[in-house]
């Protein structure tokens, strides 16, 4: 096993990344128009993650802890009840992947920590859930919407998508056979 295993280190060992996750984002703009201060990925709702062999590269869906404030967020999705903002969150040069469990219905924490050669330890743990894997540090956010979730906390209910032709293919969440969002 090499020195980066996630598996051999504990977050605690490692130094965290001083800057917010946000700054190790290539495309921060859509997200700095909907908040003052983009929310960090504590206590977040884990949706799904897509791995693509070609990357190799890992995608994470999440619903982030905040909802944009009302001055920020588009008209309508306020008149549309929406009180929820899921997007994708894709890591490249994926290496070390770890999956034990099942994707917990609550909450969870996504840790960052950093390694050398600008790397990064991602890691997720929760009661009977352990996601962990190392990446290059340079994340990339996609696919975001606006939804108003259930009592149940199902997302399968109709979307509002920042992008353009996002909103043009969908109007909620399409299956998983739809390479060309979740990839």
């Amino acid at each position: 096993m090499n020195e980066t295993d996630p598996r051999n280190v504990t977050v605690k060992e490692l130094p965290t990344l001083a800057p917010p996750w946000i700054d190790v984002v290539r495309n921060p703009d859509v997200l700095g128009t909907l908040y003052s201060d983009v929310p960090p990925l504590e206590s977040v709702r884990l949706r799904s993650f897509h791995l693509d062999w070609r990357g190799p590269a890992l995608t994470l869906r999440v619903d982030l802890p905040a909802y944009p404030d009302p001055d920020r967020a588009p008209p309508e999705w306020s008149e549309l009840g929406h009180d929820t903002l899921q997007l994708h969150v894709q890591f490249t040069a994926v290496e070390d992947l770890t999956v034990r469990g099942w994707i917990p219905a609550v909450p969870v924490d996504i840790s960052l920590a950093a390694l050398p050669y600008r790397r990064i330890l991602v890691r997720i743990a929760e009661a009977g859930f352990e996601f962990c894997f190392t990446a290059s540090d340079s994340l990339t956010v996609g696919h975001i919407s606006s939804y108003c979730q259930t009592e149940t906390g199902s997302d399968e209910v109709p979307h509002s998508f920042v992008s353009r032709l996002d909103t043009r293919l969908f109007t909620s969440l399409p299956g998983t056979h739809e390479s060309t969002f979740y990839q």
